[in-house]
């Protein structure tokens, strides 16, 4: 029996097209049975529409507590029965037991390499602070802000004349082969979490948790 995907956005959805590409390029035993945005103005929308993906819309707006959305949220995907929850650009602060309920099967996808620059403007943070490499991080969803078991990450170096945009268009880039990779390792069973750590089972040849892309 096929795997089962459902995607949670709150943008343009670009790594859920990422995944949706690749599902059907490598023939995963693994379909999307749903995308559901945060609020119904998510571009993504669109787009999962027109490939012909199942949509629904849990506008966090038309709820007064966090507490009341996350339950609404939950049993919009709980009705789909996933075998994986994936964040792709999902603005939304979860609650602890929403974390809980999906635990070892919610991943998301982070702009930085995590622990460094978790939350917002992670891009214009690398620049100021120097640093000579930056990157993308998939983790498993933890109760803190982008904290969580690392799964996998993709680095690439800071440039010289790099701004905002040029660096991140180029972690974007890697963050489309990133989440791929590691949602179909969650989806084969092959991903251990001990700990604070995870571990990859059986890796192939060439695999590694690490994917370096250096354009200089």
């Amino acid at each position: 029996m096929d795997k089962r995907i459902v995607v949670l956005i709150s943008g343009r959805g670009s790594n859920m097209l990422a995944i949706a590409a690749a599902l059907r390029a490598e023939r995963w035993p693994a379909a999307i049975v749903g995308v559901i945005a945060d609020r119904p103005q998510a571009g993504g929308l669109a787009r999962a529409a027109e490939m012909g993906l199942p949509t629904a819309v849990v506008d966090y707006r038309s709820f007064a507590r966090r507490d009341d959305f996350e339950g609404a949220l939950r049993e919009a995907i709980d009705a789909l029965a996933p075998d994986a929850v994936v964040l792709a650009g999902f603005m939304r602060v979860l609650g602890a037991p929403f974390v809980e309920h999906y635990r070892g099967r919610m991943l998301n996808i982070h702009p930085s390499l995590l622990p460094a620059f978790p939350g917002l403007a992670t891009h214009r943070r690398a620049l100021e602070s120097g640093v000579a490499v930056h990157g993308a991080t998939v983790h498993f969803v933890g109760v803190d802000v982008d904290d969580g078991p690392i799964v996998a990450q993709a680095a690439v170096p800071v440039l010289a004349g790099d701004d905002e945009d040029t660096l991140a268009a180029r972690v974007l880039a890697q963050e489309h082969r990133l989440y791929p990779m590691a949602l179909r390792w969650l989806l084969e069973d092959r991903l251990r979490i001990d700990g604070a750590r995870v571990r990859l089972e059986g890796p192939h040849p060439g695999e590694s948790r690490l994917l370096w892309h250096d354009e200089r």
